[in-house]
């Protein structure tokens, strides 16, 4: 009942997943990740399993396709999951069972890996793939929430829409930016406007918090709005409002 992009960028090495559906929280459940770790999307009838266990085997370093035929060989019910992985060589793995609904079906390109189900056909995660890989010079999160709604115009989730959401990893454990549209009539075009929200502060206010790099984080308040007004005026240069 959804499409997704899990990917690896090649430019800065984060991780990122970013998923459209006709269902509700779609980013509460679907994607999961790691920096210098890898990504994977778990989804039609959702095994959260798949998440939590494919998620400890990237940590351990196992390669994608490892991770995937080990998390479906132990379900009975892998016929009517899907899931595609990257892992921290860039390398992708899919499954999309047998009794999944069509269409359904994954591709892949360079560290890039778009897979989906209960779709209007293979145009939407072909048109996901195109603009992903055509829009190379963007930013991360731009670049896969661009890839997102070219699927969407290609057809998206053949029952509608609902919910959508983007998660990168980039230096640590936790997403280094997450965004998600639980309930929306055009959940797409809220995410684009949370997308830019988000940069005006969020983003550079997450960037300046304790990390493994910096534990302590920047403290200084002074010195955090100096930062994020800085980052917010360039970015805002660089992003002008269509």
């Amino acid at each position: 009942m959804t499409w997704s992009i899990v990917a690896r960028d090649a430019a800065t090495g984060a991780y990122g997943v970013a998923v459209s559906t006709c269902a509700f929280a779609v980013g509460s459940r679907v994607p999961q990740g790691a920096a210098r770790t890898g990504a994977l999307a778990t989804q039609a009838f959702l095994n959260p399993l798949y998440g939590i266990d494919g998620l400890r085997l990237l940590l351990e370093g196992r390669p994608a396709a490892e991770i995937v035929a080990n998390l479906t060989a132990a379900d009975e019910g892998r016929n009517h999951r899907q899931l595609h992985v990257i892992d921290r060589d860039g390398k992708i793995a899919a499954h999309t069972g047998s009794a999944c609904v069509d269409w359904c079906g994954s591709v892949e390109g360079p560290q890039v890996s778009v897979a989906g189900n209960m779709l209007a056909g293979p145009q939407v995660i072909e048109e996901t793939l195109k603009a992903y890989i055509a829009a190379s010079a963007l930013d991360f999160d731009e670049r896969l929430l661009v890839a997102l709604e070219a699927g969407e115009r290609a057809g998206g989730d053949k029952r509608g829409r609902q919910s959508c959401a983007i998660r990168i990893w980039s230096t640590d454990a936790f997403p280094s930016f997450d965004i998600r549209v639980d309930d929306h009539a055009d959940p797409l075009a809220e995410l684009r406007r949370l997308w830019r929200i988000a940069h005006q502060r969020s983003v550079p206010y997450q960037a300046a918090s304790p990390s493994r790099a910096r534990p302590a984080g920047i403290t200084d308040r002074t010195e955090l709005d100096r930062l994020c007004s800085e980052y917010a005026a360039a970015w805002n240069a660089r992003h002008p409002e269509s």
